[in-house]
């Protein structure tokens, strides 16, 4: 059990940091966050960590291996994860070229247990933005496995580790929308709040570019 605690820890401790590592998932939940408050940011979180689960859950099953060894299949999800990011991206620059309406105050109060069509559609962007990189099936499947310990039940220790993970996850993307929205009335200042459409457009755009000309 020693053993077991001090893999859960370090793995605790990698994926925290992973998760501070800007990516595509921090873009997204930055501009939900900005533009719509705190309980569509919730929501974007929600759909982040059902990725993330999915990913490291598939990883525990040995089905991410599929992905890494197929070229087909990696292709396939790269190009369709590249598409998607640069739509993304482009509708955050074109909605940057909105004013501010009352329209994106309507549900920054709303119930979580109330999720309006909005919110799913925040849920639906963080979930799609994490499923639509291969990347992270291939990480996970090349991660999980280092902090599995020798002689443990490899699929529930790999289902922990993917709980700790989405625990991890999800402490620093709450922390981060509760940050966010905290300060969302200076980020929210016309010009500022287009500024920050615009760069989360652009950075989106990258990151789908990227992804679409790496390979592996």
């Amino acid at each position: 059990m020693p053993t077991l605690v001090s893999h859960l820890l370090a793995f605790a401790g990698a994926a925290l940091l992973l998760a501070m590592a800007p990516g595509p998932a921090t873009a997204v939940l930055l501009r939900q966050t900005i533009r719509h408050g705190r309980a569509r940011g919730f929501a974007t979180v929600a759909g982040i960590e059902a990725g993330v689960f999915f990913w490291a859950s598939m990883a525990a099953l040995g089905l991410t291996a599929v992905l890494a060894a197929s070229e087909i299949a990696y292709t396939v999800l790269r190009i369709v994860g590249a598409v998607t990011l640069i739509v993304l991206g482009v509708q955050a620059i074109l909605r940057s070229r909105t004013s501010t309406t009352a329209h994106d105050d309507l549900d920054d109060e709303a119930p979580l247990a109330h999720l309006t069509g909005s919110h799913w559609g925040a849920f639906r962007a963080g979930l799609v933005t994490n499923l639509a990189n291969p990347k992270a099936g291939v990480f996970a499947v090349s991660f999980l496995p280092q902090f599995i310990p020798s002689g443990s039940a490899v699929l529930p220790t790999g289902m922990l580790l993917a709980a700790v993970w989405v625990a991890c996850d999800c402490s620093w993307y709450l922390t981060l929308t509760t940050a966010i929205h905290a300060a969302r009335s200076w980020f929210r200042r016309g010009s500022l709040r287009r500024r920050l459409e615009r760069w989360s457009g652009v950075a989106l755009i990258g990151f789908g570019l990227r992804l679409a000309a790496q390979s592996r």
